[in-house]
């Protein structure tokens, strides 16, 4: 990571969903090019522990504990992480959850749909909201919002999920629209499948077909994305907004 050391220099960025998997390689990382960091997680012993190895490694993280469906826990947990930083310049809009994997539009149930939606998008809205304020008052705020490929390209048995990230991905575009006056970005990163634990579900032959099929043919690693998050929310993306950018390797291209 040497080639975006400091590029985030002083600023303080709030990622969700940062207990593990993605979530804690965009910490991180993040943290590695500069940034004063929060992590939140509904898993509160894992998000304070993930936060501690950080802090172990000489890095500045804190961890928090969110439940992105609850709009009083989510005004708690973005206060405690305004308090504790100063302020908010970035906010990684990381929290989701998939459940819905293997099932067919018939297959899936109302709770399971009703779930996924709480979870990625009123969540993504939820905590968009609540740090507004800070993001305004910052002067250079920026969103970054996870996406998924599989809302570019249609992926089967997956239809909340993919359902979903399109609505994450069409929100992206209207909060860019309506925040630009307030000098904040917003732009959605739409990774494929990662390596992480959130995908061990996905059967070894899809994966095996993933990698065949894109020009890039290797396991994706969260180490892959996180280049894309510090680049839009640094400034050298400041003229950039309400944008969607794969990074899969390939498997789309848009």
């Amino acid at each position: 990571m040497n080639t975006v050391n400091q590029l985030l220099d002083g600023r303080k960025i709030l990622v969700t969903g940062a207990a593990r998997g993605l979530g804690f390689a965009f910490a991180k990382q993040l943290a590695l090019a500069g940034a004063e960091v929060v992590l939140a997680d509904i898993l509160e012993a894992q998000v304070m522990a993930s936060a501690a190895d950080l802090r172990a490694s000489g890095l500045n993280a804190t961890g928090v504990s969110i439940d992105v469906r609850d709009p009083y826990a989510v005004a708690s947990a973005v206060s405690q992480a305004i308090e504790i930083l100063g302020g908010l310049d970035g906010l990684v809009n990381n929290a989701a959850i998939t459940n819905s994997g293997g099932k067919t539009t018939e297959e899936l149930d109302m709770d399971t749909w009703n779930r996924v939606m709480e979870v990625n998008v009123r969540g993504c809205w939820l905590v968009t909201n609540a740090c507004l304020p800070a993001l305004r008052a910052s002067g250079r705020g920026a969103i970054v919002n996870l996406a998924s490929d599989t809302a570019i390209w249609g992926a089967p048995r997956l239809l909340a999920y993919t359902a979903s990230k399109g609505a994450v991905m069409a929100m992206t575009r209207t909060l860019a629209t309506e925040l630009g006056d307030d000098n904040i970005t917003v732009n959605a990163i739409a990774p494929g499948l990662v390596a992480v634990e959130a995908t061990e579900y996905v059967p070894q032959d899809r994966k095996d077909l993933y990698c065949q099929q894109r020009p890039l043919k290797r396991t994706q690693v969260p180490e892959d994305v996180c280049g894309a998050v510090i680049f839009a929310l640094s400034d050298m993306a400041r003229f950039i907004t309400g944008q969607t950018l794969p990074v899969n390797g390939g498997f789309v291209m848009p």
